[in-house]
């Protein structure tokens, strides 16, 4: 459902014209009960010659967004951009993100829609950068609190410091080590974290609240809160401790039950887990081809199953975005919404609730994503909030870690960022044991790019250690293991089998190992077995080898069991530590690095 850029153009109209509402039902299927000719989309009641006249629709406002990672500043290059497509086929790039500009195109977008409703799909917290990440993501709580946003799932980000962490953020409290940063003590999320599917291991009961219900006047909205099953599988076992995930399709359709026991038939189900559309346009159309045809993964499958008792699904963690429509249970349409990540975008759903029944008139959803524009005026209290936690950060942030000559990218199946890393983890693990032969690295931990451009004062070319934490927050350990041959080559064959085969995770490699990935082929084959050598000789399957990883690849993570299986451990020093090392020794002013070729992996499409 294409929408442009320019919000003033698509400003959502909260009232429908009767021959537009007849049209939409002429097209989309008869509702249950179909829009009277007496319909309007208004206040509950408005005085009519002496009495009342009773308006039986209400227009609902959802604005939702997804995987903002504590992105307060506009994020750095193609991580602060999105893509729009031109009825004339050409596209063109445009500049989005920060959160003094979110504000201000929410706050617009509120503007005379007295039922309007923020929600979001996880991950809001984690894997961000220095400004909020140095400071436990609380500048991103309260940024979200002035943002006025109502209720929002957890995301597998919110678990990186664990589910007691996660408690904190929204009852408030200052750190257990770290204390308070400021003279006021954190007050905590004024709004929900909802999760259904988190359960605590000794109690088999969610951790958070399952589900929370928007009220106004005689208008009851529900929303039920889950993450993706997964989450053990990509965060760090200390993260999910004593945590059990269970299925969101089973869940969602539990607590629906629920709501609808209690009355409230409208339902929105918040999901962080989310689907691949075909196009990475952000105002790609992807039901032209027919309904669903247009996007593919985990969440088609999961939009498939579940009750037709929810009425949306507004989703996230793939870092994409669709407005589309796929097939509930009884065949009917749902409108299915994710709004990319990192604030650059956000999505404006008109839900229009029918009182007679107290659920949505379904067929009437609109849907469509809005580019957070930075040519908006900047919102005060954001500005203010970003001064007061960057001053905080600077003595720390604004040190110098290293030179480069041009932008450093992640982009691609092997990234020039990604090399970058490998090569300085190999490096690190030959100072802790000259027999280490190779690195890998994930690329799900490399969160953003390194940038020419300066950020603030620093000058082209310098990377600061605010630059360096943005790419590597975690704080993951660099850790040595031994692994056979043969392990080494189970452990390329999972980038495209296994938990990986559907969406395949490419490992970054440090400077030696070569191999070919045919993607022509299916499953572990794409890795072509006679093409891995390590400087220029065949991995030879019986030998040792001893490789660097960070502490999540080493504990099994992101579907790759068999590094979960090495032996001779030795815990080395904190990922960035590493980066600011190989950057530091590596660089300078007048010799600064440039961009690796990406070169080690020949790929065959």
């Amino acid at each position: 459902m294409s929408a442009t850029s320019h919000h003033q153009q698509h400003r959502r109209r909260r009232t429908y014209a009767l021959v537009a509402s007849a049209a939409a039902l002429a097209t989309a299927g008869a509702l249950a009960a179909a829009l009277p000719a007496t319909a309007s989309a208004g206040e509950s009641s408005k005085k009519h010659g002496g009495g009342y006249h009773f308006n039986r629709y209400q227009d609902v406002q959802l604005l939702s967004f997804n995987d903002l990672h504590g992105n307060l500043e506009p994020p750095a290059g193609s991580s602060g951009r999105v893509t729009e497509v031109h009825e004339d086929g050409s596209t063109e790039t445009i500049d989005a993100g920060g959160v003094e500009y979110l504000a201000t195109h929410l706050r617009q977008a509120r503007e005379g829609n007295k039922y309007s409703i923020t929600a979001a799909g996880g991950d809001m917290v984690g894997a961000s950068p220095l400004i909020s990440g140095l400071f436990h993501d609380e500048p991103t709580i309260e940024a979200l609190n002035k943002l006025d946003l109502d209720v929002t799932s957890v995301g597998n980000h919110e678990f990186d410091e664990g589910a007691r962490e996660l408690a904190r953020l929204q009852k408030g409290g200052c750190h257990p080590t770290d204390g308070c940063y400021t003279d006021e003590e954190f007050g905590g999320a004024d709004f929900p974290y909802l999760a259904a599917n988190v359960l605590d291991e000794k109690t088999n009961r969610p951790i958070l609240k399952p589900y929370w219900v928007w009220k106004k006047k005689d208008v009851k909205v529900g929303f039920i809160g889950v993450t993706l099953e997964d989450t053990p599988g990509i965060v760090s076992a200390d993260g999910v401790k004593g945590l059990k995930f269970k299925d969101e399709v089973e869940t969602i359709n539990k607590y629906a039950k629920a709501l609808q026991r209690q009355g409230v038939k409208s339902i929105v189900a918040l999901i962080h887990e989310g689907g691949f559309p075909a196009s990475t346009a952000y105002n790609y159309d992807c039901d032209s081809p027919g309904a669903g045809d247009g996007i593919s993964g985990p969440i088609v499958d999961i939009a498939k199953n579940i009750t037709p008792q929810v009425d949306a699904l507004v989703t996230g963690h793939t870092h994409t975005a669709y407005a589309c429509t796929i097939p509930d249970p009884s065949g009917k349409p749902r409108t299915v919404t994710s709004a990319a990540s990192f604030g650059r975008l956000y999505t404006d759903t008109t839900l229009t609730y029918d009182r007679f029944t107290g659920d949505i008139a379904r067929t009437a959803v609109k849907s469509a994503n809005h580019v957070v524009t930075r040519d908006v005026p900047k919102a005060p209290d954001m500005t203010e909030l970003i001064s007061k936690w960057n001053t905080l950060a600077a003595p720390i942030g604004n040190r110098a870690i290293g030179h480069i000559s041009a932008d450093i990218v992640r982009d691609g199946t092997e990234s020039p960022l990604g090399d970058l890393i490998a090569d300085a983890q190999l490096a690190y693990g030959k100072e802790l044991d000259p027999e280490t032969d190779l690195a890998l690295m994930n690329p799900g931990g490399i969160r953003a790019p390194l940038t020419f451009a300066a950020k603030g004062s620093e000058g082209d070319g310098v990377v600061t250690y605010a630059e360096g934490f943005t790419v590597q927050p975690f704080s993951n350990t660099v850790n040595l293991q031994d692994f056979t041959g043969e392990q080494l080559i189970q452990v390329l064959k999972e980038q495209v089998s296994g938990a990986n085969a559907a969406s395949p995770k490419v490992l970054q490699i440090s400077s030696g190992l070569t191999y070919t990935l045919d993607l022509t082929k299916t499953g572990a084959d794409r890795v072509v077995t006679d093409s891995i050598k390590l400087n220029g000789e065949a991995i030879d399957p019986t030998a040792t080898y001893r490789v660097a990883t960070n502490s999540f690849l080493a504990g099994g993570g992101d579907g790759f069991p068999t590094l979960g299986q090495g032996t001779n451990d030795l815990v080395g020093a904190d990922d960035l530590a590493v980066l600011e090392k190989h950057l530091t020794a590596n660089s300078s002013a007048t010799n600064p690095i440039a961009p690796p070729a990406a070169d080690r992996i020949t790929v065959v499409q």
